[in-house]
């Protein structure tokens, strides 16, 4: 992800532990299965499974915005320093620049840097808070060295909307002309795995991890949620912006094992069907994206859903279920199953969908975003707010921050004796640390002491001449 995108410390400790609590959260799994599995997680993990139990709870409740870690204004306790939520940000940030840290080596920094007195900030609280926002050094441990995914077997789910599969395929041969230039089309699709009704496909002009969000976005406006996704491990399918976004949603996603792309049999399947459809559309030698996705279209929606599939013959038949002579199409296994679609309000899918970052309000109350100048408010000189917005269209960004009602912001023109922006110290970015700030405190505290002892010794010098 671009720097741009990076999302706050906060939205990805939640992400966290959404990851970890994702299998528990399935509702087929039986109570006894359920409870062997929360053991496991807790293990694997580094934590309690009571802690485990607050963080299901916690979802169920508020969902990914549950998970979060408090602010100081939401949840530190007033008998703290009034300046720990800073102090706090600093320990987040020295842990994340280096993930071995002690707490006792971040508080021994924060102190050599005046940023709190000595004895003043307790181990104990650093490192509740700290393990509380996904911090912890286990939980860090296990973040840095990452957790390769499991799926399960193959398998056809009794109904649709159980589980969806979805990936890209490289439009071979597939050449169209745009302004002048030859570019080569992508197909990013997501099936059902039950019926293998299409619920979203299209041609885009990259594979970059735009064209995944989009089609599960519009996969989901048109025919609701899903429970699972099936994903290989390519860089769309496991970018932090997919996780969140159908984390906001309740929707798991579950990859499947490296180089073992062939589990995605339904899928992969598909993928045999579209290879046909390339063979016919070079004939047609399309002149644009649009008119290739207008065959694909007529391809789908006329030949593909209306057509007999072996799959699900091969489905009822190993359930000793009759199959009629012509055949079942995808759209008529659609059409037949009862399970409800549990569609979803528009504006909360675009919600869920809309990339996050943070940025800090400069001295003219401005932020700058991808070369741009948006004015936010002097009130917020100084802070930190999280923005979202569409990747698509930046003319218009939405601002949070703490307890405020969100509001939207626009570019705005600067002036030619407009203030030069300051740059954002160091400490506050993400960017690789110049320097250890363990050892700068160690050495200025090294010098502090030699200065001393020098003093001591001139003194004591100076003390037996008189005498």
């Amino acid at each position: 992800m671009k720097k741009d995108e990076i999302l706050s410390w906060q939205n990805e400790a939640a992400l966290r532990k959404y990851q970890i609590i994702a299998p528990i959260l399935d509702q087929e799994i039986d109570p006894a299965r359920k409870k062997e599995l929360r053991a496991r997680i807790a293990e694997k993990n580094g934590i309690s499974t009571r802690t485990l139990q607050r963080y299901e709870a916690a979802y169920r409740k508020d969902g990914l915005l549950g998970l979060k870690p408090k602010s100081r204004a939401e949840g530190f306790s007033s008998r703290l320093p009034a300046n720990y939520e800073d102090l706090f940000n600093q320990a987040v940030q020295l842990k994340r620049e280096l993930p071995s840290r002690s707490v006792d080596q971040i508080i021994y920094i924060l102190e050599g840097e005046a940023r709190i007195e000595h004895g003043v900030l307790k181990r104990s609280t650093l490192q509740k808070h700290l393990f509380e926002a996904g911090f912890g050094k286990k939980q860090m441990k296990k973040y840095m060295e990452g957790q390769k995914s499991v799926s399960t077997r193959r398998f056809c789910k009794p109904h649709r909307m159980m589980l969806v599969e979805a990936d890209i395929k490289y439009g071979v041969g597939i050449i169209y002309i745009e302004h002048g230039r030859r570019k080569t089309a992508y197909l990013s699709s997501i099936i059902d795995d039950h019926s293998r009704h299409m619920l979203a496909s299209e041609w885009y002009e990259n594979q970059e991890s735009y064209v995944v969000e989009d089609i599960f976005r519009k996969a989901i406006l048109k025919y609701g949620k899903f429970d699972k996704a099936y994903v290989d491990n390519g860089k769309q399918y496991v970018s932090k912006q997919l996780k969140q976004s159908c984390a906001l949603l309740d929707i798991r996603i579950i990859h499947a094992k490296p180089y073992a792309g062939w589990q995605k049999g339904v899928i992969e399947k598909f993928h045999q069907i579209v290879d046909d459809f390339i063979a016919e559309v070079k004939l047609k030698k399309p002149k644009s994206l649009l008119e290739i996705n207008e065959y694909w279209k007529y391809f789908l929606d006329e030949y593909y859903e209306n057509k007999a599939h072996e799959g699900i013959k091969e489905y009822y038949r190993s359930h000793d279920v009759p199959v009629p002579d012509s055949g079942i199409s995808p759209l008529m296994e659609w059409n037949r199953d009862k399970r409800p679609l549990t569609f979803i309000d528009a504006g909360t899918v675009g919600e869920a969908f809309l990339y996050h970052t943070t940025r800090v309000v400069n001295k003219g109350g401005c932020i700058q975003f991808k070369g741009r100048m948006y004015e936010v408010s002097a009130a917020l000189i100084g802070a930190t707010v999280e923005i979202t917005y569409d990747p698509n269209d930046s003319a218009e960004l939405t601002v949070y921050y703490k307890s405020m009602e969100p509001f939207k912001i626009k570019p705005v023109v600067i002036g030619s004796y407009a203030s030069r922006t300051p740059e954002v110290p160091a400490a506050m970015t993400d960017k690789a640390p110049e320097t250890s700030r363990l050892l700068d405190v160690i050495e200025k505290k090294y010098k502090e002491r030699q200065e001393k002892r020098a003093d001591a010794i001139s003194y004591g010098l100076f003390g037996s001449e008189d005498k």
